[in-house]
């Protein structure tokens, strides 16, 4: 082959660790020590702000709805033949309620998944 060769690749290492134990936090979780308890209870604090973030704006969007549907033209409002409360509850409400399920379920397994990736030695 004619041209340039590419030199070796070389591992760079940052920072040697010299006499420092490495943490085996899969067994620290197993064993329930003080580092394990902490990283359990950082998984639950995640998990449990996640659900209340959601429900917060769970609530605040369907507290909109009744405040919209209290304003006359847009409770008395008909389309496509239904009365407009009808259809945002049956069409936009459960839907929304889906997504938010949805959405919840696959961010606390974002947050599990990044629990057991800190856990893996």
């Amino acid at each position: 082959m004619t041209g340039p060769q590419r030199p070796t690749r070389q591992r760079v290492v940052l920072a040697e660790r010299h006499g420092a134990r490495r943490v085996r936090t899969r067994v620290e979780v197993a064993e329930q020590t003080e580092i394990g308890e902490a990283l359990i209870g950082g998984l639950i604090r995640a998990q449990l702000g996640l659900a209340l973030r959601l429900a917060l704006v769970t609530v605040l969007a369907l507290g909109a709805v009744p405040l919209l549907l209290n304003i006359e033209s847009l409770g008395s409002a008909v389309v496509i033949g239904v009365r407009l409360p009808w259809l945002l509850l049956g069409g936009a409400v459960f839907p929304a309620l889906y997504g938010v399920g949805r959405l919840y379920v696959r961010l606390s397994e974002r947050n599990e998944e990044d629990f057991l990736d800190l856990a893996g030695d």
